[in-house]
């Protein structure tokens, strides 16, 4: 069975199925707990239980690029981002991401990177977050380090995803938008770590290691 996924500008992923598709509730007794290389997942802000969302909606200022933001709906399909490596480095699918890793989060729907940069955030006034890149390919803005208390990132714990460019941290500030994306919050990059920028894996495709592809899904 082979899933598809489409990145937009016509780029399609097609991961490879040889096992059970599993239920959530198979899934919560599934051993395997860690987020891993090629995984296509949401994340949750803990203190506001919002999700990191993008869409093919500019900012009206900054840098003009592909706006970032979080939502509260756990079932929107924008919210999906695809774990990989950074440039000029290997991320096998399924391998564990390590805590300190640097990586890259793909927009599944438009195939854009999770980016930062030095411009300003439109309402906060922390650096702009945005999604940035065609067809998965951008520049070193792109990437992120997985902050995280083991070895490995778990996806039942708390992490912190610091951008290495600015070294500042993915924070939602609680800040909404007003038309077109109005009752979105703002995600912005903000120079210290507090409750505001913790991070959790919820819903996902996630990729586990083997001798044959397979997967852990959670409701995607």
């Amino acid at each position: 069975m082979a899933a598809m996924c489409q990145l937009g500008s016509g780029v399609v992923v097609f991961i490879i199925i040889s096992c059970y598709v599993w239920t959530l509730s198979e899934t919560k007794r599934f051993t395997y707990n860690y987020v891993t290389c090629g995984s296509a997942l949401k994340l949750l802000n803990t203190r506001n239980g919002v999700r990191l969302h993008s869409h093919d909606v500019k900012y009206g200022s900054g840098s003009g690029q592909q706006s970032v933001t979080a939502v509260e709906s756990s079932d929107d399909h924008n919210s999906y981002w695809q774990v990989r490596a950074s440039m000029g480095h290997q991320c096998p699918r399924g391998e564990p991401v390590e805590c300190n890793q640097v990586i890259r989060l793909t927009h599944l729907n438009t195939g854009r990177n999770l980016h930062s940069h030095h411009f300003t955030s439109p309402l906060s006034h922390n650096l702009e977050v945005s999604a940035f890149g065609e067809q998965g390919e951008g520049d070193d803005g792109d990437h992120w380090m997985v902050i995280c208390p083991d070895q490995y990132w778990e996806r039942d714990q708390k992490i912190r995803l610091k951008h290495v460019v600015t070294d500042s941290y993915l924070h939602v500030s609680g800040d909404s938008y007003g038309r077109p994306i109005y009752g979105q919050r703002e995600v912005s990059g903000y120079s210290a770590q507090n409750d505001w920028n913790t991070w959790k894996a919820v819903e996902g495709v996630y990729m586990t290691p083997g001798e044959s592809d397979s997967f852990v899904r959670d409701e995607l």
